[in-house]
C-alpha cells in the first residue's frame, strides 16, 4: 500500500514535534530515519494495523526573506501531489496567520483528504479558541498538544480511516510477476536506466493502474523476463510541480517502496554510497523488500585507481550488517550489463519468496546448534527446540527456546549467516524471531 501521511505547515508549530510523538510513542514503530536532506524525518507506522508512512515537511526555511514564496511553496505543492492524506498544523496560542491563510489557500485545491490539526491544544479554553480555524475552510478538525499527546489517538484513528485500500485488485497470475522500483538521488542516472531497459526489444504488454492511486505499474517482457516496472522519480514527471528536486525524489521513492517487490537502487561511481543512498536501503531492508544495488556511470572511472573490487567491498563496508546485497557495475548510457541488471533482479525476487519446508530446515538448524551452541548467559542454558519459516512475502522465521531473552544479537547474526550460507538469500533481508517454548 502506498500510504504516506504528511505533515505541512508553517514553521514553529509543532511538526517535528508531533512527527516525534506519533512515531515514537507508539509501539508499533518500525523505525525512522533522517533522510535525504539534512532536516528531512520519515518514517513508518502502524495504528490499528494499518501501517502508514509520515513524513515532517519541516526545516525548509533557509534564511529566506519571504518564506512562503521560496521554499515551503515548493513543499506544500510536492507534497499535495505526492501524500495520500495532509496533516495541516497551525498553533492556536497565535491564532491565524497570514503564512496559515496562504498554505489554506493552497492546500483547499487538492483532492486529498486534509486534517487540520490545531497544536497546543492543552486546556478547555484553548479548545474553545481553536473553532476560529474552521474559517480557514475545512471539514476536520483535531485539538491536540504534540507535547503531551493529548488528541493523538483521534486523529490517528482519522488517518486510517482515510487510507485508502488496494485501488487494483490483484490477480493471482499479476502476484506472481516481480514488481522492481528504481529509485535514487536525482541525476545518478535512473531516467537513464529505466528508458534502456524498455527501449530495447521491449514488448510492452499491458499498462497496469498500480495499488496506489498515483502509480503506474508498467507490464513488460524483456529478455524473456517478464516484470512490472514501478514508476519512480524520472519517469512521468508531473509537469505541474515546482519541484524542490531532493524533496520530491524521496516522495517517488517512497511510494515506489511501497509497492515493489525488489528495489534497484541507482548510485553514481562518481559519488559513491552516501548517507542518502543509506536511508533508501534502511527503507526497502525495513520493509522486507529485495535489493540490488546498481553503480552506474562506471564508464567514466578510470580503470587504474577504481577496480570494482575495492568499489564493491567500499560498499559492502558501509552497508554492514546487512552486506549480502548484490552490486552491477553498469553504463545506462553505454548500456553495459543493463541485461545483467534484470537477471540478478529476477534471482533476488525467487530468493525472496523462497520456501523452505519445517523438516529440512530443522535438520540444518540442529546441526549448525549442534556446531555452535547458544552461549550460556548468567549460568542459564539456551535451548532451541525447532524452527519453522513464517507465511509471507518476505523471509521470517521464528526460532522456539526456553529463554528468548537470552540469545544475543551476535548469535542470532551466527544463525542468519548459515542459513545464507545454506539457502541463497543473496540480496534479502531475513527477520528472525524467538519465542518462548
Amino acid at each position: 500500500m502506498g500510504n504516506i501521511v504528511a505533515i505541512v505547515g508553517r514553521p514553529n508549530v509543532g511538526k517535528s514535534t508531533l512527527f516525534n510523538r506519533l512515531l515514537g510513542e507508539f509501539k508499533a514503530i518500525v523505525d525512522d530515519f533522517s533522510g535525504v536532506t539534512r532536516d528531512r524525518h520519515y518514517g513508518k507506522a502502524e495504528w490499528q494495523n494499518k501501517e502508514f508512512t509520515l513524513i515532517d515537511t519541516g526545516g525548509y526555511v533557509h534564511n529566506s526573506t519571504d518564506i512562503f514564496e521560496s521554499a515551503i511553496r515548493d513543499q506544500v505543492k510536492i507534497a499535495m501531489n505526492e501524500a495520500d492524506v495532509l496533516l495541516f498544523m497551525v498553533d492556536v496560542q497565535v491564532g491565524i496567520t497570514d503564512l496559515d491563510s496562504a498554505f489554506a489557500s493552497l492546500l483547499r485545491r487538492t483532492k486529498k483528504p486534509v486534517l487540520v490539526v490545531v497544536n497546543k491544544c492543552d486546556t478547555f479554553e484553548k479548545n474553545h479558541d481553536s473553532y476560529e480555524f474552521y474559517s480557514l475552510g475545512f471539514d476536520k478538525l483535531f485539538c491536540i498538544s504534540s507535547g503531551s499527546g493529548a488528541g493523538t489517538g483521534e486523529l490517528l484513528d482519522e488517518i486510517i480511516s482515510l487510507i485508502p485500500e488496494e485501488d487494483l485488485v490483484i490477480t493471482e497470475e499479476e502476484e506472481q510477476i516481480p514488481k522492481i522500483a528504481v529509485v535514487g538521488r536525482p541525476n545518478v542516472g535512473k531516467s537513464s536506466l529505466v528508458n534502456a531497459l524498455l527501449g530495447e526489444d521491449r514488448n510492452i504488454v499491458t499498462d497496469v493502474a498500480g495499488t496506489t492511486r498515483d502509480t503506474i505499474n508498467s507490464h513488460y517482457q524483456l529478455f524473456g523476463k517478464e516484470f512490472l516496472l514501478v514508476d519512480t522519480a524520472g519517469i512521468r514527471r508531473k509537469k505541474n510541480v515546482s519541484e524542490d528536486i531532493e524533496f520530491y525524489s524521496v516522495m517517488r521513492s517512497l511510494r515506489a517502496l511501497e509497492n515493489c517487490d525488489i528495489v534497484i537502487l541507482v548510485l553514481d561511481a562518481q559519488l559513491g554510497l552516501d548517507q542518502q543512498d543509506l536511508n533508501l536501503v534502511s527503507l526497502a531492508i525495513k520493509n522486507g523488500k529485495g535489493l540490488v544495488i546498481l553503480v552506474n556511470k562506471w564508464d567514466l572511472m578510470t580503470k587504474e585507481t577504481n577496480t570494482a573490487r575495492n568499489f564493491e567491498l567500499e560498499i559492502k563496508e558501509k552497508l554492514k550488517p546487512f552486506d549480502d546485497v548484490p552490486i552491477i557495475f553498469t553504463s545506462a548510457i553505454e548500456k553495459q550489463r543493463i541485461h545483467k541488471a534484470v537477471e540478478v533482479s529476477m534471482q533476488v525476487f525467487e530468493n525472496r519468496t523462497r520456501r523452505i519446508t519445517t523438516s529440512k530446515l530443522n535438520e540444518f538448524i540442529e546441526r549448525i546448534i549442534d556446531a555452535y551452541p547458544p552461549p550460556s548467559i548468567k549460568g542459564k542454558f539456551i535451548s532451541i527446540k525447532y524452527v519453522t519459516q513464517l507465511p509471507g512475502r518476505s523471509p521470517k522465521f521464528v526460532f522456539f527456546c526456553n529463554l528468548p531473552q537470552y540469545v544475543t544479537d551476535s548469535y542470532k547474526r551466527y544463525l542468519e549467516n548459515k542459513m545464507r550460507e545454506e539457502y541463497d538469500f543473496s540480496g534479502v533481508p531475513i527477520t528472525i524471531y524467538f519465542r518462548k517454548k
